[in-house]
């Protein structure tokens, strides 16, 4: 028995040994950046498991303080190289060769396939070029009519809670943001202001955090495991759920596009003058059918894209909005004067484009609620070939985060940067910033294609609920427990108070 133990034990040391060796031989070049001791085969990620879900954000902050600007972590045995000055991100983000993301974008593989936001070579070549298309403002315009309609539906949902008392509006925004990219994108509505146990809402809601769940554990990174483990087995239940609903939509489609052609052509006007509407999910299929042959696999995977990127974000993005003017009564009655102007021929009148484009303020409250809250907190990156940053050499191979909230936040940059200060966005004082100081939609050949629209739908939105409400906010935004799980969100959700107007 002592024999086995002593056996055991010596395996256990040569394996650790090795571990550390082959960090330290493969990686030499890492190991010269600070950043904290990294443990054989978990790297520096108990720093996450060893710290309650509320106080990640917290800590992480800590350790940038400490650290940056720029240090390397180690996600079990892969050296992650965590930067965050403008100048270092336009390294990166500005290259047409740095292109790849990283490879824990991989856990997004059995949601999203290889779609827009996970692929990368000639197949992401291939399908940018075929959905740029997609976000042409004449396409865009024909949403707006989408984003009012749920606009108005929210403000009826939101009517019965303005009456003072504290309640949380996330839940509110993002099942208006849900079945606004539904229709957006699939042509088809799940309802879910009004249907709020939908399986289909449900399983969006809690596949994010399940996919965290396996990015922070290493031993869950292995598929082997992760299947079998209580977070894969109820993961895969809710892929199963929202692949299910994204397959039907698909092939509903295309056995409509057979029987009617005329419905799913290019947009023009239905009998009573109004623009017919024309999902994501037409144009792929009409560019599809013009020689670019999208399988359907290929066409589940951007659809899935469309939904994962198009709600979540723009959720966030709204509810900091709210949460910021709710602590800002001043900035928010000079957003609701704009308004007033706007709409003073006729206030219960829906949005046109020219009104959106008028919104210039209410813009740039967005604009500043995204720099202080940016809705992707940070992006990674693979290093396909060695490169300089700062005074060091980061090797190929290496992983790369680029912490945008920090990169927002940077006084080199931003004057007073804890601010919520809208005027950071007047023509003045963006022209000599630099270019990538502000980066919420990412920058350069991968950056975001459909900001477009995000900030369309955001304008449209947030006027509806500003229009007909008065908001004040509850908690304390140093209070706050900040979640970054794929998005920027409060732990204990977005607690307001609203006043009819």
């Amino acid at each position: 028995m002592l024999d086995i133990t002593t056996l055991l034990l010596a395996a256990v040391v040569v394996a650790v040994s090795a571990s550390i060796i082959s960090r330290k031989w493969r990686w030499r070049q890492v190991e010269k950046l600070p950043g904290l001791v990294a443990l054989p085969f978990i790297g520096t990620t108990y720093i996450a498991f060893l710290t309650k879900r509320e106080d990640r954000m917290r800590k992480f902050d800590e350790v940038i303080k400490r650290f940056g600007p720029i240090f390397r972590s180690w996600i079990g045995p892969y050296p992650s190289i965590m930067i965050q000055k403008p100048e270092y991100l336009e390294k990166i983000m500005s290259s047409s060769e740095l292109i790849e993301k990283s490879t824990f974008y991989s856990f997004l593989y059995p949601w999203l396939g290889e779609g827009l936001l996970t692929s990368s070579g000639s197949k992401w070549h291939m399908h940018r070029k075929m959905i740029t298309p997609a976000f042409h403002f004449r396409i865009l315009d024909n949403f707006v009519e989408i984003f009012a309609e749920n606009g108005e539906v929210l403000v009826e949902k939101l009517k019965p809670k303005a009456n003072g008392k504290t309640f949380d509006i996330y839940p509110f925004i993002t099942r208006c943001a849900l079945d606004i990219i539904c229709e957006t994108a699939m042509g088809t509505s799940v309802n879910a202001q009004n249907e709020t146990q939908s399986a289909y809402v449900n399983a969006i809601y809690s596949i994010s955090e399940l996919t965290i769940k396996r990015m922070i554990k290493p031993w869950l990174h292995t598929e082997f495991i992760f299947k079998r483990s209580s977070t894969g087995k109820e993961f895969y239940k809710q892929l199963n759920i929202l692949h299910g609903f994204t397959k039907k939509v698909i092939r509903e489609r295309k056995s409509a596009r057979k029987t009617n052609v005329a419905q799913i052509q290019a947009p023009q006007e239905d009998d009573i003058g109004r623009k017919r509407r024309v999902a994501f999910l037409d144009m792929l299929l009409d560019a599809s059918e013009n020689g670019q042959k999208l399988n359907d696999q290929e066409l589940q995977e951007e659809v899935d894209t469309f939904m994962f990127e198009g709600h979540d974000t723009t959720s966030v993005a709204m509810s900091w909005v709210l949460m910021l003017l709710g602590h800002h009564p001043g900035i928010q009655e000079k957003v609701f004067a704009e308004l007033d102007d706007i709409f003073r021929d006729d206030p219960k009148r829906r949005p046109t484009t020219h009104d959106l484009n008028n919104m210039k303020y209410l813009e740039m409250v967005i604009k500043e609620a995204l720099r202080l809250y940016p809705s992707v907190p940070a992006i990674g990156r693979r290093a396909t070939k060695d490169i300089e940053i700062g005074s060091y050499k980061i090797p190929e191979g290496c992983l790369i985060t680029l912490n945008i909230r920090h990169t927002h936040r940077d006084p080199d940059h931003w004057p007073d940067p804890e601010r919520f200060d809208p005027e950071n966005f007047l023509p003045e004082r963006v022209q000599g910033r630099h270019p990538f100081a502000y980066v919420p939609f990412s920058a350069g050949p991968r950056n975001c294609i459909g900001q477009k629209f995000a900030i369309l739908e955001e304008k449209t939105v947030l006027s509806y609920v500003l229009r007909n409400f008065r908001v004040e906010t509850v908690d304390r935004l140093e209070d706050l427990q900040l979640i970054g799980e794929l998005v920027l969100r409060p732990m204990n959700g977005v607690n307001l108070r609203l006043r009819p107007r």
